[in-house]
């Protein structure tokens, strides 16, 4: 399959795609793949051990036995002790569950292991699965993105030495994306806990450039709202199919497109 390489809106050449692209879309197997990447991100987190179980209690049931409960008709759970008067005990309930102040019953242990497996090989068809969905223009417009007219097109490799924001803004904006800038710059005010955890907006993603290696843009393009930017050896499937949905707006440079021929980049 061929693509034009498009440069200020006009196309200049055409250039064969590598095999990666020619892989069928596969949206559970897009979907674990990310979903896999993603618990290794996830930050483990637990009860601590000794929680709710830091103070001396005991409870005896043995007859004439001080501090016992014999007699009392009273269960046999731990107590702790917060005065006496006499040979009688004011005391409650500790340790158990179910008592006031007690440990919890099942409570999380940081030792638990998040990490969802998945063979190298099946994370690499899902990977060409997702490049592959990249080109495919329904499914790109299914996602939401505003698209011009030519989509799917490769950038020039010029693009990446590119050193000021205004200019990428202007280039993309050439190449037809000026709606899909806008729709990225929008923001949406956030529902529930988000608003108390210093998250009040959302946006949504935009446009992923992959290029050949780290560059200037990196820099130019990191402000501009909903834009990422990756290098092509980099590219992880969270970043082709943000949520675990397939279809995420690309624009692959020539270089990337040479370095995926030449490294045969996840074959």
């Amino acid at each position: 399959m061929k693509l034009p390489i498009i440069e200020k809106g006009k196309k200049t050449a055409d250039k064969e795609l590598p095999s990666q692209f020619n892989e069928s879309y596969r949206p559970g197997l897009i979907r674990r793949a990310v979903l896999a990447q993603q618990s290794f991100e996830r930050q483990p987190y637990g009860a601590d051990p000794q929680a709710g179980q830091r103070h001396s209690s005991e409870l005896s049931k043995r007859r004439r036995k001080y501090r016992g409960s014999y007699g009392f008709g009273i269960s046999r759970v731990n107590r702790k002790i917060h005065s006496r008067r006499g040979t009688r005990m004011f005391w409650v309930g500790t340790t158990s569950p179910q008592t006031r102040g007690g440990r919890r019953a099942h409570a999380p242990k940081a030792e638990k292991k998040w990490e969802q497996k998945i063979n190298k090989k099946e994370y690499a068809k899902a990977m060409r699965s997702a490049m592959a969905a990249t080109i495919n223009k329904e499914l790109v417009a299914k996602r939401g993105h505003k698209l011009p007219g030519q989509y799917p097109f490769l950038i020039t490799s010029s693009l990446e030495s590119t050193t000021k924001t205004k200019a990428i803004k202007s280039a993309l904006v050439e190449l037809g994306f000026g709606d899909e800038l806008a729709r990225s710059e929008q923001k949406k005010v956030r529902a529930g806990r988000g608003t108390m955890r210093n998250r009040k907006y959302k946006r949504k993603k935009g446009i992923l450039l992959v290029v050949d290696k780290e560059s200037a843009l990196f820099k130019s393009a990191n402000n501009i709202p909903g834009v990422d930017i990756v290098s092509v050896n980099q590219l992880t499937a969270h970043m082709l199919a943000p949520g675990a949905e397939a279809g995420r707006v690309t624009l692959w440079s020539e270089k990337a497109i040479d370095t995926l021929t030449q490294k045969k980049l996840f074959e």
